[in-house]
């Protein structure tokens, strides 16, 4: 019996391990930082990266997540942890691809084997014409209260009138 369960977990976990966490997860690595160093075995780092809103172009976002080191932390066992920085910025002619629901996910990855992910969401402060972005960390069971908020006003850019935020909210 603890063979087949044993069993059972290994091709959980290789199936989990290839399946993707959402269709948009590949941010730009734009460099990494180390923590703590450690003699044997791979260096604690923060790690920069950057994505382009999907659904709103010309809004681009920056954030930094942290890496565990160690020998756990470079096979993936260990549990990332929960700390978060973001920063979104207008940089260009705002323009949306569609409509969006206040809290719609622009990122998701899986930050541990099983039970840990990073999303990154959107909102709109229509009073303000502001795009309002929540970093966070999440766990299955317990949730985690560690964020950061970036908000991008949508400005004019050139001669083009800014969109309303409001008007591609369903």
């Amino acid at each position: 019996m603890m063979r087949f369960m044993l069993s059972l977990l290994a091709a959980a976990v290789t199936v989990l391990s290839f399946a993707p966490a959402s269709a948009n997860d590949d941010p730009e690595l734009l460099f990494k930082k180390s923590t703590v160093w450690r003699f044997l075995s791979p260096d604690a780092k923060l790690a920069v990266y950057a994505i382009d809103d999907p659904l709103v172009e010309n809004v681009a976002c920056h954030f930094t997540l942290p890496e565990i080191g160690g020998w756990k932390g470079w096979a993936g066992f260990a549990e990332e942890r929960s700390e978060t920085s973001i920063s979104c910025r207008q940089i260009g002619p705002v323009t949306f691809k569609g409509k969006f629901e206040q809290g719609d996910q622009a990122f998701r990855e899986r930050r541990s084997l099983f039970f840990k992910k990073v999303q990154i969401v959107r909102g709109c402060d229509p009073k303000r014409n502001t795009l309002v972005y929540l970093i966070y960390s999440d766990r299955v069971i317990e949730g985690s209260p560690q964020n950061s908020t970036s908000s991008v006003p949508i400005m004019p850019w050139g001669d083009a009138p800014a969109p309303r935020c409001e008007d591609f909210l369903e």
